[in-house]
């Protein structure tokens, strides 16, 4: 307590309250010159950890300018922690001035901020690369003494993470005294991430710090007596039974892994509850005004539930919330024991969570989630080498700060952990991307954004350069997205192209390509209630309040979460462990032993792969167990190599867990025959010629070239007063890259592209140590109808989009269907 201000420890004491030892050591690692990597549970006070040196430093009240910058991966989070910060500030008197600035700080504010920082600024990284990018970044950054990373397993994972040490090597350069100190519950690889940190300050000692864990968290599976389903994701079968347990508790937050999922549960619990609880919804596509609405509430205790996304997943403290419901599988441990740790966030009382199997294979799944929770195992990603298209924008955005010399800057970004192996000539082929377009475009005026001055320094072609920069910064590209207007009268004026009402309150966004499924009348969930479709006008859709027993459920494009390799391989190994069965459901552990008696079980170190007719086709299924990327990946790859073979593939269906592909030759025979070997159709040289070739050939190579190059700058989506459609930026790529494609194959972009389609949308890495694990070690068992275990994956294939109730009770009239030719009985 010595090293405390007087203030700060009359603080602790009103409250009743000592400074744990970790937030100790924290001061004492900043007090050393040190930059500071903490590792402790969530709800061992972190942030106040990460704040303490902060406060001790401006306590005098003596500072002027910006001492603290504080960065999050959520806007909410970072608005939270400002709340949370401020409060003990006040309660200090110290004249301490804390504010935020992310994309929902109006420009007034930010402008005021430039010119008068606050003493602790919270903000995001789109809103640093900004920052940074302001001529003026260099009086702003110039009194910086600290730099705070909170949940940095959430930042480093992700091209924001790679913009992120872009925008740390700046600043680092601009405040040569920065130090670092780093905030995360969940780590597998700490050295990793200290170096990751220390990178951008060389020299400066960075230690690492943890915290003895909590209490160890209370977590069950939601046990039930309705019939799992087979396949599907709604969870629908549970809806009365979580009713039930939030009616049990104070507080509860019930995870979803997707935005769609989440909208059908808060359906489904709203027509279940029939004493009106306060049910609310939070996910990134509603409105900043609705998310807000719903933390406020929170907060003050007025809510009896919140069914939420990934938004809700980090550090926002809420004590009164004591249990959180993961529904459907987590897809990994670490990703669990975040989520868990926000109920109670209170480091002596255990963390209560309860895991909602959206189907029979989930169960296993949620079982293996179980017992690495236990076992306290992390499973957090690496973060991994930089990206040409980050590094572009990050170029651009030093051109619109000041004129730099390329020699200088190619130095600044190796301080960036993702890219301190860059090589010179990748370094200047990118600067040659931001300032012609490359070999192929730069007789394209458009294209040319920096000019090369007398000095030999590059600088912005024009000052439109700079003001296009700033209106597309960042990394996070979604489906092209629309904003969604509720409207109050319906119907469509004569000889006018919008609806009658509209102007009415915007509800969110949603992505465009979905609107296009829709005829003017039809009726969707968005936002929690039951809305018409009423008409599109430029980036706006028209809706109005609606009644419908079958709305649709929205399908978005992202937020599936892919299944970690260490719970992949707990999956494989309950199912070859039958004296461990007796912890799973009657209905699963039933399941497995009929797999046990029709067909064989999959090992744990071997794939199994059964082959079957049906009807006028002939099946081969396949179970990896390594994600639903993965096997899309071996379906695409598989199906061109039995092309080859003449087995007459027709097509396939991935899940996370099995893999499907339907034909018209007899795939039993060939295997039998020696015609096709299972050994050389799944060696690992598919993943040379055949991925090259497939990739040359597939949609998928255009739709990750149009990121890249939004991210890098080529193509912009937004100009001032106007944003593009999807339509027209898809068009703008395609032609980008069939010139590309063409005339410069191996232009940097076009790099960009593969790097990013091999490590994000095919799983390449992952599917390789797969067949590397399972050569000579392919087990297949010939049938002559579906086994149990292939009863999921079948239900996938060629299934129609049914809404509202129907869907259930039609995947349950096919489960049953497909279970009775398995087993020649009723299904269990």
């Amino acid at each position: 307590m010595t090293t405390l201000p007087r203030v700060i420890t009359d603080w602790f004491a009103r409250k009743g309250w000592a400074p744990r030892q970790h937030q100790l050591d924290v001061l004492e690692s900043w007090q050393a010159g040190a930059s500071a990597l903490l590792i402790a549970p969530t709800g061992a006070g972190k942030t106040l950890a990460g704040f303490l040196p902060t406060l001790v430093d401006l306590a005098d009240g003596k500072f002027e300018g910006l001492h603290t910058l504080y960065i999050s991966p959520l806007k909410a989070l970072a608005v939270d922690v400002q709340r949370n910060l401020n409060a003990p500030i006040f309660e200090m008197g110290l004249k301490i001035s804390a504010e935020t600035r992310t994309g929902d700080t109006p420009a007034s504010k930010r402008a005021r901020q430039r010119a008068k920082p606050p003493h602790i600024l919270l903000t995001t990284p789109e809103q640093l690369a900004l920052l940074i990018s302001h001529p003026h970044a260099e009086l702003f950054f110039g009194s910086l003494k600290r730099i705070v990373l909170d949940e940095l397993h959430a930042l480093v994972t992700s091209k924001r993470g790679e913009l992120l040490s872009l925008a740390l090597a700046r600043i680092a350069k601009l405040a040569p005294g920065l130090q670092i100190t780093a905030l995360s519950a969940t780590v597998a690889r700490p050295d990793l991430m200290r170096d990751w940190i220390a990178q951008p300050v060389p020299g400066r000692e960075t230690h690492l710090l943890t915290s003895s864990g909590g209490a160890p968290p209370v977590l069950e599976i939601l046990e039930t007596q309705q019939r799992l389903p087979w396949a599907g994701h709604s969870a629908n079968y549970a809806h009365q039974d979580l009713y039930e347990v939030i009616k049990q508790h104070k507080t509860t937050l019930l995870f979803v892994n997707t935005r769609s999922q989440a909208e059908m549960l808060f359906q489904g619990l709203w027509a279940v509850n029939d004493d009106m609880l306060p049910i609310a919804l939070h996910h990134g596509s509603l409105s900043v005004e609705q998310r807000r609405k719903v933390e406020n509430a929170m907060v003050s205790g007025q809510l009896k539930a919140v069914v939420c996304t990934s938004t809700l997943d980090l550090g926002i403290d809420w004590g009164d919330v004591d249990l959180v419901v993961q529904v459907g599988a987590p897809k990994g441990s670490s990703r669990m024991l975040q989520r868990i740790g926000r109920a109670n966030h209170r480091l002596d009382e255990p963390s209560k969570a309860m895991l909602v199997p959206s189907n029979r294979f989930e169960v296993l799944e949620c079982e293996a989630a179980l017992e690495a929770v236990a076992e306290n195992h992390q499973d957090s990603e690496d973060p991994v080498n930089g990206g040409y298209d980050v590094l572009a924008q990050h170029v651009l955005g030093m051109a619109c700060a000041a004129p730099f010399a390329a020699d200088d800057l190619y130095d600044e970004v190796r301080l960036a952990w993702p890219y301190r192996d860059l090589p010179r000539k990748q370094f200047d082929r990118v600067v040659e991307l931001v300032a012609t377009g490359g070999y192929a475009l730069q007789a394209y005026e458009r294209y040319a954004r920096l000019k090369l001055t007398e000095k030999g320094l590059w600088r912005v072609a024009n000052p439109q350069v700079a003001q296009q920069y700033r209106l597309n910064i960042g990394t996070i590209i979604e489906e092209p997205m629309v904003r969604v207007r509720l409207i109050r009268t319906r119907g469509l004026k004569k000889g006018v192209q919008s609806p009658v009402g509209a102007g009415g309150r915007v509800l969110g966004e949603m992505e465009e390509y979905f609107f296009g499924t829709l005829l003017v009348g039809d009726t969707f969930i968005f936002g929690g209630e039951i809305v018409a479709f009423e008409g599109l006008k430029d980036n706006e859709a028209y809706v109005s309040r609606a009644q419908s027993a079958n709305p649709k459920i929205p399908s978005y494009m992202g937020g599936r979460f892919p299944l970690s390799t260490y719970l992949a391989d707990r999956v494989r190994l309950i199912l070859d462990s039958p004296d461990d069965w007796g912890k799973l459901p009657d209905q699963v552990s039933d399941w497995l032993r009929l797999q046990r008696d029709v067909s064989v079980l999959p090992k744990r170190d071997s794939l199994l792969v059964e082959t079957f007719p049906r009807g006028t086709l002939n099946y081969m299924v396949c179970y990896p167990f390594e994600g639903r990327l993965a096997h899309q990946t071996l379906g695409m790859l598989l199906t061109r190599r039995l092309e080859r073979s003449r087995a007459r593939p027709l097509g396939f269906v991935a899940s996370e867990y099995t893999l499907a592909i339907w034909g018209l030759g007899d795939l039993s025979g060939l295997i039998r025959t020696a015609r096709l070997s299972l050994d050389e159709l799944f060696s690992e040289d598919m993943l040379g010629d055949d991925l090259e070739d497939w990739l040359d050939e597939s949609a998928l190579m255009k739709r990750t070239f149009r990121n890249c190059a939004i991210i890098s700058g080529l193509i912009e989506r937004r100009h001032p007063g106007k944003e593009k459609t999807g339509r027209q930026i898809t068009m703008s790529s395609d032609l980008i890259y069939d010139v590309l494609y063409q005339h410069e194959p191996d232009h940097i972009l076009i790099q960009a592209t593969r790097r990013d389609a091999a490590r994000g949308l095919l799983d390449i890495e992952r599917l390789g140590d797969m067949l590397r694990r399972i050569r000579s070690h392919i087990v297949h068992k010939p049938l002559q109808r579906v086994s149990p275990l292939a009863v999921p994956i079948l239900l996938d294939i060629g299934r129609e989009p049914i809404f509202g109730e129907g869907r259930e009770s039609a995947m349950s009239d096919a489960a049953d269907e497909l279970m009775r030719e398995a087993l020649g009985s009723d299904p269990i």
